[in-house]
């Protein structure tokens, strides 16, 4: 694999050939990255776009394996930043959710009721803690912090150098950042306090953004397999030609599938709305539980060339590996699907939910 010295100037990086190292080392290319019209690069989304439009995006970065955060900048961090009516930055964003937080007013109410800080004469807020793993932290512009203040739900944004960051990644070696707030004080103006029903919303659009990434690179291992099986070669006839690696690739296919019809049926839908809950929670489910066995088929037929650094396989299945359990596994969104079924809402729900 070759590799690329990667700066503001560089208009795209191949899916398939950048060097990581040299890319994080300069985090500023990932604005040029994610809006770049190259032909080999996804462009980032227009704030307009429809949900379906979004989701087929952040479903071409998982497939060719982008390494910049479109998918939370536009199904994430920009819906609800418009949705509590907060101006939107240019460049990659990220988000939170973080209910561990502490989080006092800082103007306290002369009149309040109950600790210090508890209310306040407006909405400035100083808060503690420490936001664990935060998507591509480094790098974006602004992180959409969800949080509970003593008055209920809030949102707030701030940007990385107001907190103290460690580098974290996943196995994917994608940015996973802790940014620790030391009694950080947020300014009324980025503070909007937002219902419960909103702040399940964001858990439901980092969901959706999870499962589209999981579907692109289920889409890419089905390419990366079957030009494999078909140019590979044993006992004088490619390794497509055996049954046994036709019944493989077959399920392979079929698991690829199954997560794009579950993310495909989610798309019609308003993240915010009650429909909406049951087609998210179906498509990560079914998005995490797949991603494993579309792993482990990818490199079974690919053998032990799959797991090197050569081969563009590992850009895919890391990818599974780490999204399968990051904004909740599967067994998280199993249980948030059949919560509030009973015996007399199941067949309703199946057969009036897109």
């Amino acid at each position: 694999m070759n590799t690329h010295t990667i700066d503001t100037g560089t208009p795209v990086i191949s899916a398939d050939n950048y060097d990581t190292a040299a890319f994080y080392a300069h985090a500023d290319a990932i604005t040029t990255v994610t809006n770049t019209t190259a032909p080999d690069a996804v462009a980032l989304p227009s704030e307009d776009a429809s949900t379906a439009e979004l989701l087929a995006a952040a479903r071409e970065a998982g497939r060719r394996a982008v390494p910049a955060p479109l998918a939370e900048t536009a199904l994430v961090a920009r819906p609800l930043l418009r949705r509590v009516g907060l101006p939107v930055p240019a460049g990659p964003l990220s988000y939170a959710i973080a209910p561990e937080l502490t989080i006092r007013y800082a103007r306290p109410a002369a009149s309040a009721v109950g600790s210090a800080g508890s209310s306040g004469v407006d909405d400035t807020l100083l808060v503690t803690g420490t936001l664990r793993r935060v998507p591509w932290a480094r790098a974006a512009t602004t992180v959409v912090v969800l949080a509970t203040a003593p008055s209920g739900p809030v949102l707030f944004t701030l940007t990385p150098d107001q907190a103290h960051l460690t580098p974290g990644g996943n196995l994917a070696e994608e940015p996973r950042d802790d940014l620790r707030l030391a009694t950080l004080e947020i300014p009324a103006p980025r503070v909007r306090r937002i219902s419960p029903e909103l702040l399940d919303e964001a858990r439901l659009r980092a969901a959706l953004a999870r499962s589209a990434l999981i579907a692109g690179a289920a889409e890419r291992c089905v390419d990366l397999t079957v030009a494999h099986t078909t140019a590979r070669t044993q006992f004088g006839r490619p390794l497509s030609g055996f049954q046994a690696v036709k019944q493989e690739e077959a399920r392979l296919i079929e698991e690829t599938a199954l997560v794009r019809t579950a993310v495909q049926a989610a798309a019609p839908l308003d993240p915010g709305s009650p429909a909406a809950h049951v087609a998210v929670a179906a498509a990560k489910t079914q998005a995490s539980a797949s991603a494993a066995e579309i792993a482990r088929i990818a490199h079974q037929l690919h053998g032990a060339i799959g797991i090197t650094q050569l081969n563009p396989l590992h850009l895919a299945t890391t990818r599974l590996w780490s999204w399968r359990d990051e904004d909740g596994d599967e067994t998280y969104w199993a249980r948030r699907l059949a919560r509030p079924l009973t015996a007399t809402t199941l067949w309703p729900t199946l057969t009036t939910t897109p």
